[in-house]
């Protein structure tokens, strides 16, 4: 039985890499696979470019609203694997249609992409492939300081970005590097809580301000320094 499978990982992982060997090892046994990669990936035009200097022409480039599904069965015969690069910028849509190529077609399909962007947050496509893929796998890579690498780093002319578009391909003073959990809050100043550097409720203050007298006046109570008022905890 056919199977989708989402490898993902941090920029510099070799994701594109382990493309072209899957892609060299179909061919060498005489199967056919076809590799395909969303218009939006800019770098490298028509082709998949690894970190390592290998590249190939695709087979396809996927625009918005092309339907993959409908692509495969009109324009592609006999294929044994599709292979996806830069998974995390196909649509939900568009990956529900490559379930649907694993099932009615019987035709296993490999996506390789990020997890999250430079702000820390998932893209659509990786969100869906994390969802409904059959199998997933983490592909490492190490930050500077030898911890595993989890997140990217945006970097605009030699400085780290905080603010931005999702989407910013190489080139034209941006470049990418990857960090773990640790160095990436400590370059983005990123604070772990939900939404980010949202600004929290009132009510949410409110508890936190109450919380820490709440602390204070049981400190001072533990020491013998009541000063006369009431403890109420």
């Amino acid at each position: 039985m056919a199977k989708l499978y989402f490898f993902y990982g941090a920029m510099n992982s070799g994701k594109t890499t382990r493309i072209l060997q899957c892609n060299y090892n179909y061919e060498e046994q005489g199967m056919r696979s076809i590799i395909m990669k969303p218009a939006t990936d800019t770098k490298g035009q028509d082709k998949i470019v690894s970190r390592i200097g290998a590249t190939k022409k695709v087979d396809y480039l996927i625009s918005k609203d092309e339907n993959i599904f409908d692509l495969v069965i009109n324009e592609y015969g006999h294929v044994d694997l599709i292979l996806v690069d830069e998974a995390q910028f196909l649509t939900t849509r568009q990956v529900n249609q490559l379930m649907d190529i694993v099932v009615d077609l019987d035709i296993p399909v490999m996506c390789y992409g990020l997890r999250t962007d430079f702000k820390g947050n998932d893209f659509p496509g990786s969100r869906r492939l994390l969802a409904i893929s059959h199998e997933l796998t983490e592909i490492k890579t190490i930050c500077e300081c030898g911890k595993k690498a989890m997140f990217n780093v945006r970097l605009v002319n030699g400085k780290v970005a905080t603010e931005g578009e999702s989407v910013a391909i190489d080139g034209e003073g941006v470049s990418y590097t990857v960090a773990c959990s640790k160095c990436f809050k400590m370059k983005t100043r990123k604070k772990w809580r939900p939404g980010g550097r949202q600004r929290q409720s009132a009510a949410y203050h409110r508890k936190a301000v109450h919380e820490r007298k709440r602390v204070v006046r049981l400190r001072a109570w533990k020491k013998g320094e009541r000063n006369g008022a009431a403890l109420d905890v």
